[in-house]
């Protein structure tokens, strides 16, 4: 990293840190929560996220190169279309997969299914990794379904090998191999991450160090799906169930985020999607007991360790506000998707730093005057006394490169504090 890079890199993590502890920085900071438009506005598109790394690099790169406003890189960056096409992933749909209608320029899609019934919660919970190779995994990817034949079995286990026989059984052997193809090709994308990474840290920006999912979420999402999810919900005894299942996955969660412990890193903010906390899905009791509660101690655990977590507020979030105070003051970065702002600001200004809520159709069917009023308001709302990151209210895959153009001009014109 050259000097100039270096004295940029600390300008813009301090405006970030300075506005995180709810300070007033130089400017407010901009978190560009661009994906796949800094693929699609230099030449290539998503697709090449997933099967042409470099063409998909280089063109990230140049977006931040082009774009020094920026105080943070978000590029989601790549992941191999190939592994998922021989693991058979029923989870996704993305472009560039064959048959797939997901268009070239878009991110990929999810698809919701239910990995896990209803009466499997016992034993998804006595016996946690057991269960992961013999159905889920099978379930999620079908061509390792030779897994599902595992069983490990302690008796005479000192005098015979054969209580490893469902390990090396004809079916594993040929799930290896093919598990080996797909470690094959997770690592090119795993080196092209490293590249872009290393890329955009020589010109001088930072960027997000580690993800973590609220435990709620992680159950609806991969294990019960929305549906099932609910149907446990308002079934007085899954509720136990339920809260036993976030409680083990919020261990895992900090578990698993160890690292920050003990990883040099100039930067260390882990990034929350929090997919099933909307407004209305839940009442505030069950909100506090299988949301918040497992979720918070994942984040207790985080500032712990001195990590920023960064949740995002997926949805409405109007009736959890006042919950959202429940976190040590000027340690944790709120990004709504749809709220009042103002509001927002009002509630949570003395406890949080907040950012988003730019609508993102804005950028894509909105006019220059739209993007113009709506991000001056943003400022006026929230930039007083300070704790505020501009951003938006999702991530953006497309838009009109006038209007992108038009905000960074807005910002940079009434975004000053000095």
């Amino acid at each position: 990293m050259t000097e100039e890079a270096k004295k940029l890199f600390v300008e813009r993590k301090q405006r970030i840190d300075t506005a995180i502890a709810l300070g007033t920085p130089d400017r407010v900071p901009f978190f560009p929560m661009f994906n796949a438009y800094v693929l699609n506005v230099n030449g290539s598109c998503y697709r090449d996220a997933l099967y042409d790394y470099e063409k998909a690099v280089n063109a990230a790169v140049k977006f931040y190169e082009d774009h020094p406003l920026c105080d943070m890189h978000s590029f989601i960056g790549c992941f191999s279309g190939r592994a998922q096409e021989l693991a058979d992933n029923q989870t996704l749909d993305w472009p560039g997969k064959p048959g797939t209608l997901v268009p070239d320029f878009s991110i990929y899609q999810v698809i919701e299914r239910e990995y896990m019934e209803q009466d499997e919660y016992p034993e998804m919970l006595n016996d946690f990794t057991g269960f992961m190779l013999r159905k889920y995994i099978p379930r999620m990817f079908p061509s390792l379904k030779g897994l599902s034949n595992t069983s490990i079995s302690p008796v005479n286990m000192l005098f015979t090998g054969s209580a490893l026989s469902s390990i090396y059984s004809g079916e594993s052997l040929e799930t290896y191999q093919l598990l080996a193809k797909i470690a094959d090709e997770d690592a090119k994308a795993a080196a092209a991450n490293a590249q872009y990474t290393q890329a955009v840290m020589e010109l001088g920006f930072p960027g997000l160090t580690g993800m973590s999912q609220a435990p709620y979420d992680i159950l609806g999402n991969y294990f019960r799906g929305t549906m099932g999810i609910f149907e446990d919900l308002v079934d007085e005894d899954m509720q136990e169930y339920m809260e036993r299942a976030c409680d083990m996955f919020a261990d895992q969660q900090i578990q698993s985020l160890q690292y920050f412990k003990y990883v040099d890193m100039p930067m260390k903010m882990a990034f929350f999607p929090l997919h099933m906390g909307v407004d209305g899905f839940m009442n505030a009791e069950q909100y506090e007991r299988l949301y918040w509660k497992p979720l918070k101690k994942i984040i207790i655990a985080l500032i712990d360790m001195g990590v920023t977590p960064l949740l995002f507020c997926e949805g409405g979030y109007k009736s959890r506000l006042e919950q959202l105070t429940d976190v040590p003051k000027g340690k944790v970065l709120y990004l709504f998707e749809n709220v009042d702002m103002k509001e927002a600001k009002r509630i949570l200004g003395g406890t949080a730093c907040i950012m988003g809520n730019l609508p993102i159709s804005m950028l894509t069917f909105g006019k220059k005057e739209d993007v113009i009023k709506e991000t001056r308001k943003l400022l006026d709302d929230c930039m007083p006394d300070g704790g505020y990151i501009f951003s938006f209210g999702g991530e953006v895959d497309d838009a009109l490169p006038e209007n992108v153009d038009t905000l960074f001009e807005t910002l940079e014109k009434y975004g000053k504090y000095q």
